[in-house]
Order: C-alpha cells, then structure tokens, then sequence
C-alpha cells in the first residue's frame, strides 16, 4: 500500500500506509494501517484525533496549488 497523507476539510490528518509514528525521545506508538492526527490542537489524545474539532470550531481547508 502507498502512504496517504490526506487533509480533511475542518478536520485531522489522515493517514494510511505503512509508516510508524514516534514521540520526541523516539518511543513508537502502536502501529496501525490508518490513523487520524489532530490538527487543531483540541484533541485530549494528541497527536491523535478525539473529534474535538468539531465542538471548538476548528475551521481549514487548505488546497494544492496547481
């Protein structure tokens, strides 16, 4: 499988593939073919996604430019 990093309108970081994700000190988080990231910085279970977004009126939807 590829690695996907998707951006959700108004919402986390989704991410699929084969990829693994580490703290600052370089302790691994348990592996997981997908896995949500917050990006609005609500979220109680950082760097996960807990859908608080969608209480705190978080608001982005970047675009690629062309």
């Amino acid at each position: 499988m590829d690695n996907q990093i998707k951006i959700n309108d108004n919402g986390p970081l989704a991410v699929n593939g084969d990829f693994q994700i580490m703290d600052s000190e370089g302790n691994e988080y348990p592996k997981k073919a997908k896995v949500y990231l917050c990006r609005c910085g609500l979220s109680n279970k950082k760097p996960f996604c807990d859908g608080s977004h969608k209480k705190g009126g978080f608001e982005s939807s970047p675009r690629a430019s062309e």
